[in-house]
Parts: C-alpha cells; structure tokens; sequence
C-alpha cells in the first residue's frame, strides 16, 4: 500500500503540528516555544531585579535611560509528537477499511511533525501497545516512519484502557500525543482518555467509522458476527430498528465528542469516506492540530 503520493507530499511540507500547551522538552528544538529563555532571537525587555543574570542586562538603555533592563529572547523547545493507531480487527471493515485511512493519517502527521524537526514516535494498539517505532526526527528518516506504517496489520480485540495504560508507562515525556481509533471498545473510553488527562498530554482524539457503519445498508433477517469477540447476534433489520441504530451512533460520538470538549482535548470526528487531502489540510487546522 503506498500511504502518500509526491504531490500530496510537497503540500504537506507547508505544514507544521502546533502544540496548545507550553511544553518543556528535553532538547532545544526548532519550535518557538512560548515560554521566554535564552536562544538568537529577541523577544522583549523587562526591569531587572536582583538575583537575575547580568550578562543579559542591556547596557545600551543603560547608557540612555539610566535604568538596568534585562533581554529576553525566544527559547525553542524539543516538541515530541506521539502518534497511536488502533490495529485491533474491528479497525479492518469499511471501504477504504479504517485501518489503511489510519495508517495514512498517521503517515501524513508524522511526516508533518519530522519535517518541523519534531520527535514523532508511532505505536499501534488492540489489547495492549503492540509494536511501537522508536522515536525519530527529520526528512531523513521518514522511510522508516512508511516502512513501519506499511508493515502494521490489523488483528485481536481492543482494550483502550490497557493499551493507554501501557504507552502511559512507557512514554515518560511530555508533548502532543495523538490517538486514531473508532473507539468501538465495548468497555469504554473514559478510562483509557484519563491516562493523558492526568498527565498534561496535549491530546487529540481522531474518531474514524466506516459510512457503512454510520449509515448500514441492511436488510431482512440477518445474523451478525463480532469481527473481535466472536460474538453472534440474529436480528431481523426494521426502519425503526435502523432508526434506533442510528440515534446510538450519533449518542455514542457525540459523547465521545463532549468528553473531550470537558477536558480540553482535541476531537475530530471523520468517516473514511471523507476525502483524504480535505482532512489534513482542512479539519485537522480547524482543531488546531496543524497549521
């Protein structure tokens, strides 16, 4: 599966991931925090007071204004972005199947993030975090981020709190973290979100569903198969049985949706209909993702 093609590529080398929060990273990047510190670049004045450094006192006011001012300048920060992606096997259904629409999504972020020299590391995730790519930065090394990403595959059943838990432990770092799902777990998402709440993460929640999962084209007496579980279920499809399944999905995302509202996550809904170039260059700015 190619993830991008070249022309859609050199569009997303206009872009950049924009974190909401201040962050403080391990290294110096090339990210303009907002926080003020010691780089090349000026940022402003304050009045000195005792105790501050005085290499950074401006004597050129001095010699004008007879008062001590300190320079303030721009530092950058080390922004890292952890990208998730669900590859439980309800993931694997639709046209295009969520899992590749994931996938893409995750290739075009991640290469936003590595061409902004930001760290990007991406991990999948059914029961637990199932195979991870230790972080990277740079155009450099974004065949590796198209490597992994080509070699995922789809299998075994979701546990969000598990696998949140999981990547919470191993990931001790602050930044933007990013979780591509349907979130179809039949225990929940509370649990699995409040591990980046408690944890200052800069989150954004990406909800995909199949259009044949929003809008099923069902008919007659049928028997349903849980593609994770197993399960079977006989139904007999109604317009009121239809119109019931749907007023549950919308319930079900706009819960999802409130959820994050509450807790100042980011949240976009899309269905894998949804044409791809839109998505990124279009919703992802308006939550604020990408800019």
């Amino acid at each position: 599966m190619k993830l991008l093609d070249e022309d859609f590529i050199r569009k997303l080398d206009m872009l950049s991931v924009v974190s909401r929060k201040v962050i403080i990273g391990r290294l110096k990047g090339e990210k303009r925090s907002k926080r003020r510190g010691v780089s090349s670049e000026f940022a402003e004045h304050r009045n000195y007071s005792p105790g501050d450094d005085t290499r950074f006192l401006d004597w050129n006011i001095y010699g004008r204004l007879n008062r001590l001012f300190l320079k303030l300048f721009y530092e950058e920060e080390d922004l890292h972005v952890s990208i998730l992606v669900d590859a439980s096997e309800s993931m694997n259904y639709g046209s295009p199947k969520k899992f590749d629409y994931a996938r893409r999504l995750a290739a075009a972020l991640g290469y936003i993030a590595a061409s902004g020299s930001d760290r990007v590391s991406i991990s999948a995730f059914s029961e637990s975090v199932s195979d991870s790519l230790r972080p990277f930065r740079g155009k450099g090394q974004v065949w590796r981020m198209f490597d992994f990403l080509e070699s995922l595959e789809s299998s075994g059943g979701t546990s969000l709190a598990a696998a949140c838990r999981n990547f919470a432990v191993q990931s001790r770092g602050k930044g933007v973290t990013i979780i591509i799902s349907d979130f179809l777990d039949e225990r929940g998402y509370e649990e699995a979100l409040r591990f980046f709440v408690a944890r200052n993460q800069d989150m954004f929640v990406l909800h995909l569903l199949s259009r044949n999962e929003i809008s099923p084209d069902l008919t007659g007496d049928l028997k349903l198969l849980d593609s994770e579980t197993g399960a079977e279920t006989e139904v007999s499809m109604s317009g009121a049985l239809l119109k019931a399944y749907d007023r549950n999905v919308k319930t079900f995302c706009r819960g999802l949706k409130d959820y994050c509202g509450r807790r100042g996550l980011g949240y976009l809904f899309a269905a894998t209909d949804t044409p791809f170039e839109q998505l990124v260059l279009n919703y992802l700015r308006r939550i604020g993702l990408v800019k």
